[in-house]
């Protein structure tokens, strides 16, 4: 856990790749992470855990596969949403965005259950800044 405050975009500035969230800090059991989005994610889900998304920058899309059928939600700067445990989920950017996640710490980036991951994915449970 930081000492001293924390810049984001120092953060930011430290790192280019996409779909590989820095762990920025942690709160209690939480990972705060810090992503560059950019093209497609894996449709994946966390059966134990719910996943915060606030957007910081740009716009990203997130794919949901509801009981009642699929659903897209769009995410501008500034706006966030909570996808519930149990649901597969796709996250994917038109352009690069900046993205802060909130998940207990460990949790992997494809979730416990996700299909194939293409090389430009990340499978972390997070990089330490």
């Amino acid at each position: 856990m930081p000492k001293l405050p924390l810049d984001l975009q120092t953060v930011l500035a430290g790192f280019d790749a996409v779909w590989s969230p820095r762990i920025v800090t942690t709160v209690n059991d939480y990972d705060i992470r810090l992503a560059r989005f950019a093209g497609e994610h894996v449709w994946h889900k966390h059966d134990e855990t719910d996943e915060f998304f606030l957007v910081l920058d740009g716009e990203i899309t997130l794919g949901l596969r509801e009981p009642d059928g699929e659903r897209t939600v769009r995410l501008s700067r500034g706006q966030l949403f909570v996808v519930p445990r149990g649901t597969f989920h796709k996250p994917s950017a038109e352009h690069e965005s900046v993205v802060l996640l909130v998940e207990p710490s460990g949790t992997l980036s494809v979730g416990d259950d996700h299909e194939e991951v293409p090389d430009t994915v990340d499978v972390t449970v997070g990089h330490p800044v």
